[in-house]
């Protein structure tokens, strides 16, 4: 009987991960960074603190931070893994360890703020 691989889960939250941040990456760098900032396209008010903790208080908004945060997370940690076989570190329990492990902490981490914020 073939052993199970628990691959698919990580390429899952990789592939989730790669199309979320191909899709709304740029476009939080440029709405955040430069359009909000600037008052390009949109007013100074858009990212104001009452209106942003609004968001972060809402369920929706919750999800949306939490979603955001968590599949980049994931993303970069499969892909560093997968990277370090580039820079000559070969694959290993440890390596694995190290990647998913910081992937997993982060997530605690922004999960634990993300309710810290309250209903």
């Amino acid at each position: 009987m073939k052993k199970r691989s628990n691959a698919p889960i990580f390429w899952a939250l990789f592939g989730a991960g790669g199309m979320l941040s191909a899709l709304t990456g740029p476009v939080l760098v440029f709405i955040t960074g430069v359009a909000v900032p600037l008052g390009l396209l949109l007013p100074h008010e858009t990212m104001s603190y009452p209106r942003m903790l609004a968001f972060a208080h809402n369920v929706v908004g919750k999800l949306v931070i939490l979603a955001l945060i968590v599949l980049f997370l994931w993303h970069a940690a499969h892909r560093i893994f997968k990277s370090l076989h580039d820079v000559g570190i070969h694959p290993s329990p440890a390596s694995k360890a190290a990647c998913y492990g910081t992937a997993l902490a982060g997530t605690v981490l922004a999960v634990y703020g993300v309710l810290a914020v309250g209903f």
